[in-house]
C-alpha cells in the first residue's frame, strides 16, 4: 500500500513539474514601409506609441527600416506568459521628405506585420 501511494505521489508530481513548464513565444511588430509607387524604403524613422485611458504615453518605440524596408519591434518584455492582452498602437513612419501613419494591433505571442505608405 505505502508503494504505490508513493509510486502515485512521483507521477502527479512529475506531470505537475512537466506541463506547468510551457516556453513563451516571441511577440514582435514588424512595419514595412512603402512609398507610392510600392517600392521599401530603406532607413525611415518608425515609431510605434500608445496612449493609456488616462491619456499618458504607455508605449513610445521607435527604430528604422532594415533594407528590406522593414521595421522589427520586440516586445516580450511587454507581453508575459498567461497575461491576455492586445495593444493596439499608432504607427507613425517619416523619412527627411515622406510621412506616413497607420495603427497596428500587437497580439501576445506572434509576429503581428503591417505596411506604411510614405509619401
Amino acid at each position: 500500500m505505502n508503494k504505490l501511494f508513493f509510486i502515485g505521489i512521483i507521477a502527479l508530481v512529475s506531470v505537475t513539474s512537466f506541463s506547468g513548464c510551457r516556453k513563451k513565444k516571441a511577440t514582435v511588430a514588424k512595419v514595412t514601409v512603402k512609398d507610392p509607387a510600392n517600392a521599401v524604403v530603406e532607413g525611415a524613422t518608425v515609431v510605434l506609441y500608445g496612449d493609456g485611458s488616462d491619456g499618458m504615453v504607455t508605449v513610445y518605440d521607435t527604430t528604422t527600416t532594415n533594407s528590406s524596408g522593414v521595421a522589427v519591434f520586440n516586445y516580450d518584455d511587454v507581453y508575459q506568459l498567461g497575461q491576455a492582452g492586445v495593444a493596439v498602437l499608432d504607427i507613425h513612419a517619416f523619412t527627411q521628405t515622406q510621412n506616413g501613419t497607420g495603427i497596428i494591433k500587437v497580439e501576445e505571442e506572434t509576429t503581428t506585420e503591417e505596411t506604411v505608405y510614405v509619401n
